[in-house]
């Protein structure tokens, strides 16, 4: 934050001190509280009052939660069987667990003197807490006597929906949600889902609509499933309510399904098959089989250009034409005629742009599929692969064509 944060802990409490009115007394100032979960602090009757008195007073300095975000941080150190005893507030906190699963699912704390993969997972996670902390302290001004709280709006940046995966995805996932939020991305979802499938639907569907880019991780688990009737996995369900939401308002998204990726289990080989596959199930996304850091770079090159002003469409009056063809085609008779003749009925003819890096090429052609009001593919000197490669795009384009005939 650039300046000396505050902390306040009972370190040194002995026999004389008034325990619960030193502690209460700091609540009024504190923009924070920061609860490290155990099973034993959730036996504490201390400790779950202590949580209840600081939101009492949060409610009356700025709120609880603010701009989606809690007050109350959740640092769960051990796995905690039964948060029953817990404020709601916290229940409802997805929190930031320091430890992982082994292969036979034993919990393994974070700590670094289990070796240097772990040790890596640990700053991993340290990074992200201390980095969210930071962003809500910013969001929560003191005021001259320090005992009044106030709402600061940070600068908005697209929020994005990071969906749910299988465990094996899990540390993917969290790398992805640490690197979003060090560069000031919003992520959701940002508290626990609800475990029944009419609940799941409706939540995630709420989200999706706050949100402007969707990431969906697929590995070679199925994931957990929601009770309900149709017995799909979260991974499943979130992937068809993106869809929903692309066809409804042009939500942007990417499947990662990474090279080789196949599954043991027929409901997960049966999805993997349909991404791979389906029109449909891709709809509005761009399905990566690359490695992570290749992810990485495709994500941030996404929510660099949604944070982009639109192009300015072409003058009121003139049409415009996209003639997509192979770039050895841009020289060859066979187009100059097609191109002079749409040219002198008055239209705007534009080629695919062919240079500069990948990423760039691919948005500026997006960009001329949503602008332009007619499309011409011209099958010359691109082979079977590129003209498949040419109907995928602009399959997925149609639900972002401005309302335009083509």
């Amino acid at each position: 934050m650039g300046r000396k944060a505050e902390i306040w802990r009972d370190l040194k409490l002995d026999g004389n001190d008034n325990f619960g009115a030193e502690i209460l007394a700091q609540f009024p100032r504190t923009a924070l509280l920061i609860s490290v979960l155990t099973p034993r602090y959730v036996d504490s009757d201390w400790c779950t009052r202590e949580v209840r008195e600081f939101c009492k007073v949060a409610e009356r300095s700025g709120g609880v939660v603010v701009e989606n975000k809690s007050r109350v941080i959740k640092v769960i150190k051990t796995p905690v069987e039964d948060e029953g005893p817990l404020n709601q507030v916290m229940k409802d906190t997805l929190g930031y667990p320091f430890y992982v699963f082994s292969d036979d699912h034993a919990p393994i704390e974070l700590d670094p003197a289990y070796g240097p993969e772990i040790a890596q997972k640990y700053n991993l996670k340290v990074a992200k807490l201390v980095w969210d902390i930071s962003q809500q302290i910013k969001r929560l001004e003191t005021t001259g006597n320090g005992k009044e709280i106030k709402t600061v709006p940070l600068p908005s940046k697209p929020t994005v929906y990071l969906a749910e995966c299988s465990w094996d995805q899990r540390h993917a996932r969290e790398a992805l949600e640490a690197e979003l939020r060090l560069h000031g991305y919003s992520i959701l979802p940002d508290r626990q889902s609800p475990r029944d499938e009419t609940g799941y639907i409706a939540e995630v569907a709420r989200l999706l609509e706050q949100s402007s880019f969707s990431i969906h991780l697929v590995g070679t688990n199925y994931g957990a499933v929601p009770d309900g009737p149709t017995q799909k996995s979260i991974v499943v369900l979130q992937n068809e309510l993106a869809v929903e939401r692309s066809r409804s308002a042009g939500l942007r998204r990417v499947i990662w399904v990474p090279d080789g990726t196949s599954s043991k289990q027929v409901e997960q080989q049966q999805f993997i098959d349909t991404l791979q596959k389906s029109v449909e199930a891709q709809f509005g996304a761009d399905l990566m089989t690359c490695d992570l850091e290749a992810l990485k770079d495709a994500i941030h090159a996404t929510l660099e250009k949604l944070q982009k002003p639109e192009p300015a469409p072409p003058p009121p009056g003139e049409k415009l034409v996209y003639l997509i063809c192979d770039e050895r085609d841009r020289t060859r008779q066979a187009t100059i005629p097609v191109r002079k003749f749409l040219r002198n009925q008055g239209l705007d003819v534009q080629l695919p742009v062919f240079e500069g890096d990948a990423a760039t090429v691919r948005q500026n052609n997006q960009n001329l599929l949503t602008q332009c009001d007619g499309v011409i593919v011209f099958y010359g000197a691109g082979d079977e692969s590129w003209k498949r490669t040419v109907d995928s795009d602009l399959r997925k384009m149609k639900g972002s064509c401005n309302g335009k005939r083509r």
